[in-house]
């Protein structure tokens, strides 16, 4: 009995430190289980949360590994999943060596569309359902990880209409029941985590903005994080991946907490992959944070700089798993009809025939407006978080946390000579009725804002975002 009364204790005093601001007050209370507690199917708010991740395996030249790994899965017939740029460069050959070493049959699918649309995730189903792929490698980014993760999907439900899966309102968000084939993802940025998630993200066309299918059954089986093919990114690709990292960290860290989330599931199936900000997540996002303050200026201005992009790619990976678990809000879900409704915008760096704003930038451009919004529900995270970022907030009062960690974003941003604004991307007041009409159905990230929102405070949020500096 001592050692189970010293381990309440512990607890209890976990509990007493918790963060004491409005919307995580009660965030890592700790539940000590009594006989005769009531049970949880009367609950509003859920009162449990579980972390999911996938095998993450980092190193220096891990790559020459996966022909052995898919031997070991008894893989007979792969699926090579790449984009048309990538698949000149050392990151793909490095795989296809591997896989010519240990005698692995494949077949090749270069057509994936960086920043891609349903469109492009169909074109990808149908190859992919012409065949008996018995396993998949994604090299690339988050584009051609999350489209290989949905075409490995509807090939084991072939059956099954595109909207089925994709997250309400826009699809009918129907669970995943069947098990998927392997997936080995050899993420070649540093930015999206989709290595370690059970997301896949998409330009829905018809609606001119992003959605997506989130399910843990997404995971890829194995992440392969290879520093070296972060060598080969060009400086803006560098950025753009690294404000992703920023975001997934900051929104994350600063999300409404998992037992603020309603409705508690009555069902451990029905529990979303977004949950809420957690106290594990809190640890990756926050572990993540401290990395990118360090290395991100110095991984975009020196590509060489190994140990920079090394951590940069290991920090992407942090933030995945905090976010794939917790969940991101107002950045996030703001940056999808950004992207979504772009007309003009060619990026720098980015070798693409069509307009585009890369993801890591379409979600950063936001980030000063949105935290100076949110501050006020967990102002000791965001001042904790602008420390993190280099503020000096010793004489800082909590009042002004937003403000403070939205400044030190701004100078963030300008060091790496961001945009000013989405004006500059092609946007005009004009635009933002539409911008906000989008914001709308990204209902399964946006709730997770600390603060709840309204369409006026959409619209002054776009509004702040117009210009930065």
């Amino acid at each position: 009995m001592a050692g189970r009364d010293r381990v309440t204790h512990l607890l209890r005093q976990l509990a007493v430190q918790a963060c004491r601001c409005p919307a995580h007050s009660s965030m890592h209370s700790v539940h000590i289980h009594k006989p005769d507690a009531v049970h949880v199917n009367g609950r509003k708010t859920d009162y449990a949360f579980e972390m999911a991740c996938s095998n993450v395996r980092f190193g220096k030249g891990v790559t020459r590994e996966i022909g052995m790994d898919l031997q070991n899965l008894g893989a007979q017939n792969v699926c090579l999943m790449t984009d048309t740029n990538l698949s000149r460069l050392p990151p793909v050959t490095a795989v296809l060596d591997s896989l010519a070493r240990h005698g692995v049959k494949y077949e090749c699918y270069d057509g994936v569309r960086v920043e891609p649309t349903d469109y492009s995730f169909k074109a990808a189903i149908d190859f992919v359902k012409k065949r008996n792929f018995d396993a998949y490698v994604a090299v690339g980014g988050g584009s051609v990880i999350d489209t290989c993760k949905a075409a490995n999907l509807y090939a084991c439900h072939p059956e099954a209409d595109f909207l089925d899966f994709v997250n309400a309102p826009v699809g009918k968000g129907k669970p995943i029941t069947r098990s998927l084939k392997p997936l080995i993802a050899v993420p070649t940025t540093a930015g999206t985590g989709s290595e370690t998630t059970g997301v896949a993200i998409f330009d829905f066309e018809d609606l001119k903005a992003k959605t997506g299918i989130a399910s843990r059954s997404l995971r890829p089986t194995l992440a392969v994080v290879d520093p070296l093919h972060t060598l080969h990114m060009p400086a803006r690709v560098a950025a753009n991946s690294g404000f992703d990292v920023l975001c997934h960290a900051l929104e994350s860290y600063t999300a409404l907490p998992y037992n603020m989330r309603s409705p508690c599931p009555t069902n451990p199936i029905a529990r979303p992959t977004y949950q809420g900000s957690n106290p594990i997540s809190d640890v990756w996002a926050r572990h993540a944070l401290c990395i990118v303050a360090k290395y991100l200026k110095r991984a975009v201005r020196n590509p060489d700089d190994v140990e920079a992009r090394s951590s940069m790619h290991l920090a992407s990976v942090f933030a995945g798993i905090g976010f794939g678990n917790a969940g991101v809000h107002l950045c996030h879900g703001m940056s999808y009809p950004i992207s979504g409704n772009i007309k003009t915008h060619k990026a720098k760096g980015y070798r693409v025939d069509h307009p585009l704003v890369p993801h890591g930038l379409s979600v950063v451009l936001t980030s000063p407006a949105v935290f100076a919004f949110t501050a006020c529900m967990c102002p000791e995270r965001h001042l904790e978080a602008a420390e993190i970022l280099g503020a000096d907030v010793r004489n800082v009062k909590t009042e002004d946390a937003g403000h403070v960690l939205a400044d030190i974003l701004r100078n963030f941003l300008y060091d790496l000579e961001v945009e000013d604004g989405l004006s500059e991307i092609g946007y005009s007041k004009e635009h933002i009725p539409e911008l906000v009409k989008g914001t709308i159905p990204q209902e399964r990230v946006t709730k997770l804002s600390p603060r709840s929102h309204t369409e006026e405070d959409l619209t002054h949020l776009f509004e702040a975002s117009m210009k930065l500096y």
